[in-house]
């Protein structure tokens, strides 16, 4: 544990020289490839630091933050663009607006509130599927938290609030409202400026602006998909199965169905109830999980850590 900690500080130490570089780099050289390619060693830095954590909590907070939002808002930067640009009035908010969720003239108030976490008592005879869903439940309620604590730390000493991580997901009424404004909004915010944006401009010009968007849907949730591999993989240590990818993926497809299937029923009078959209989208995405995102957690070298093992104990051979 000493080591791990050590280990830690190392790594926050580098992220805040590396991005105090960054500062500068961002004032004295202009916008473009210029400016990328003074980012591009700190790029690297970031992917190589989350190596030094063995952790589940610690590798898995700081490949997110560092590896994933910290790259993609410096990518921007590069161009001018992102959460980044205007540039933080000061050094400290600028330092943790580009390694966290921070989101600049929030209000206090906007904090979410802390969740309390279910208990997750040892039981060797519970249901893999039972299993399965109590752990849905545990990741959703630990990054609540984790992202709690990080924002009434923020707001103590700078002022700032972390954006909202989930804004009533359940209530979803369809897999663009789930994935585009409930879930992970953090993720969605960098991958829209960073990703959707720039391929539906560049798909405009060659399938028109009409389809634009399904080529931009659909690298959106490859590029996710790619990020989220890696970040098990820090959190594992283990050779991707792709299995994660194949999950993401099709979602893209499916949301990429839903807008052509919305653009065709434009103008009729065709529209399926509230609750009905919200038990399809919800039936959806749980039975996808089950089958694809949750296996290669649980059975994995990841959940061991937060959950006991849902399987039975070989019998006594003596």
């Amino acid at each position: 544990m000493e080591t791990e900690l050590q280990n830690l500080i190392f790594v926050w130490i580098s992220v805040i020289a590396a991005l105090t570089y960054c500062r500068y780099i961002s004032v004295l050289v202009p916008v473009g490839l210029k400016r990328l390619f003074f980012f591009l060693p700190v790029i690297l830095l970031f992917l190589l630091l989350p190596l030094r954590l063995t952790s589940l909590t610690l590798a898995g907070l700081t490949s997110f933050f560092v590896a994933w939002l910290s790259n993609f808002k410096l990518l921007l930067l590069a161009y001018g663009k992102g959460p980044l640009v205007p540039p933080p009035s000061s050094a400290p908010l600028s330092l943790s607006c580009s390694s966290s969720p921070l989101h600049r003239f929030r209000s206090r108030s906007t904090l979410p509130q802390k969740a309390k976490l279910p208990s997750m008592a040892r039981s060797d005879y519970v249901h893999e599927k039972v299993m399965m869903l109590a752990y849905l439940v545990h990741v959703y309620i630990v990054l609540e938290v984790d992202l709690a604590v990080v924002g009434t730390a923020a707001a103590r000493l700078i002022g700032v609030a972390v954006e909202p991580q989930f804004n009533e997901p359940y209530l979803a009424t369809s897999l663009q409202d789930f994935w585009g404004r409930r879930w992970n909004l953090m993720v969605t915010s960098i991958l829209r400026p960073s990703v959707y944006e720039p391929i539906r401009s560049a798909s405009g010009h060659l399938v028109g602006r009409q389809w634009a968007r399904l080529p931009a849907v659909l690298t959106t949730f490859a590029v996710s998909a790619l990020m989220h591999e890696l970040i098990f993989y820090y959190i594992g240590r283990k050779e991707p199965t792709w299995v994660v990818m194949w999950f993401f993926l099709l979602h893209g497809v499916a949301v990429a169905v839903e807008i052509t299937v919305k653009k065709a029923l434009r103008g009729t009078r065709w529209q399926l109830p509230a609750e009905v959209s919200r038990l399809l989208t919800m039936g959806f995405v749980v039975a996808t999980g089950f089958w694809l995102f949750l296996p290669s957690l649980l059975r994995g070298e990841i959940a061991p850590v937060l959950v006991p093992c849902y399987e039975k104990p070989p019998k006594n051979l003596n």
